[in-house]
């Protein structure tokens, strides 16, 4: 005999259909603690509540999934539309909606490692910001009296870096400020160290760094606080993490970037050998272009020299001075020549005058005979009774004619 009870349909509410089919979903083993791989649509970060919401989909099929703020605050990298992502999670049901959807507690980039994809999103951030702006990087000091040195005290990059400052550039003071250079610490004590060389203006230039390592081991120099601190230091910063081939945003951010802390070292200073050798040979160079051009002004000079000798006004003045001796010898000649003329000449006349001198013939015995002043030339210029002075050589007589 069947049972009429047993026939009767069950009738159960929306609440309890849902209720019972999350707690099938949350009971099974299979659907807890999955792997789900798939790519990103329909993404919604609710940056004020911290949940982020989308979608999980592949080429057939597409599943709703949300990730809440406690989780998402552990993520390395920002999620993206359209990037392939593996998300460790569960599946369940929320009750309210009815909806089926995963909750993803962690999750991670097919393919490239999250620190990858963060580093890479922060690199693209920041360089549309114009932190790594050619522009903005200050000059490195070519001879600095102190270097700032950020890294760890124990490590053998500082022991690398002060045996180079050192050996190269002997005179520079070197300022230790240690920090730690990984683990959650590290980036405030990074940050805290390029503010104190500013607070306090006690270095020319910063060498921030460490050596290498892995991206995790590397990852405090990815700090995004970090670089503004860079950006915004009045000191110009060296960068040096890591190995060659290690590439940080502290690397990007910084004035300059050395592959090594050891080649960070040898860029800040400059080498006193290679300085030496550099003032060396200015030093001839310079000597080399002083006689040059000494020997240029001299020749110069010398011929300035044989022009101005050409028309050197004393060497007119000499013509003249000597074309005027010349004259002045041959006046001198001809006056002595014209005086010896004249002294015969007048030797001559002497003679003659001399012969004819009334008291040379007086001399002779003759006298002079005068009357009235005059001398008489004839006897006819006198009659009987004239006074005639008769001059002699001794003397005059006064003597009267008594006979004509």
């Amino acid at each position: 005999m069947t049972n009429p009870d047993f026939m009767k349909p069950r009738i159960i509410s929306v609440s309890q259909l849902n209720y019972y089919v999350k707690s099938l979903l949350d009971n099974d083993a299979h659907l807890s603690g999955i792997f789900v791989t798939g790519e990103i649509s329909n993404l919604k970060d609710h940056y004020r509540s911290g949940h982020i919401y989308f979608s999980l989909k592949d080429r057939n099929a597409v599943v709703s999934a949300v990730m809440f703020a406690g989780n998402a605050r552990n993520l390395k990298f920002k999620l993206e539309e359209g990037m392939k992502v593996i998300a460790f999670c569960r599946a369940s049901l929320y009750e309210v909606t009815g909806n089926y959807q995963i909750y993803v507690e962690d999750i991670q980039p097919d393919g490239i490692g999250a620190l990858t994809i963060a580093f890479e999103q922060l690199k693209k951030k920041l360089e549309d910001k114009g932190l790594f702006s050619p522009e903005h990087k200050k000059p490195i000091p070519k001879f600095p009296k102190t270097v700032g040195v950020i890294t760890s005290p124990t490590g053998a990059a500082v022991q690398d870096i002060r045996n180079i400052l050192t050996r190269r550039f002997p005179g520079v003071d070197i300022v230790l400020c240690p920090v730690l250079v990984q683990g959650a610490g590290a980036p405030a004590q990074l940050i805290n160290a390029v503010n104190l060389f500013n607070e306090y203006d006690c270095a020319d230039v910063i060498i921030i760094g460490r050596g290498g390592g892995s991206i995790e081991d590397l990852w405090a120099f990815n700090d995004e606080n970090l670089a503004y601190a860079i950006y915004a230091s009045n000191i110009p910063v060296i960068s040096a993490v890591g190995h060659e081939t290690d590439f940080t945003i502290c690397d990007f951010v910084s004035d300059l970037r050395a592959p090594t802390p050891s080649a960070a070292a040898e860029l800040a200073v400059p080498d006193k050998d290679e300085l030496i050798s550099h003032y060396n040979s200015q030093r001839q160079y310079l000597n080399s272009i002083f006689d040059n051009k000494l020997s240029k002004l001299s020749k110069n000079l010398s011929d300035i020299n044989t022009s101005l000798s050409k028309y050197s006004p004393e060497k007119t003045i000499n013509l003249f001075d000597e074309r005027l001796n010349n004259l002045s010898e041959r006046a001198k000649n001809t006056v002595n020549r014209e005086f010896t003329e004249y002294s015969e000449k007048t030797k001559k006349l002497g003679a003659k005058l001399e012969a004819l001198n009334p008291v040379s013939v007086l001399q002779r015995g003759y006298s002079i005979a005068e009357k009235d002043g005059k001398m008489i030339n004839s006897v006819k210029e006198l009659k009987i009774d004239d006074e005639i002075n008769l001059t002699f050589k001794d003397g005059k007589v006064i003597t009267k004619v008594v006979e004509n």
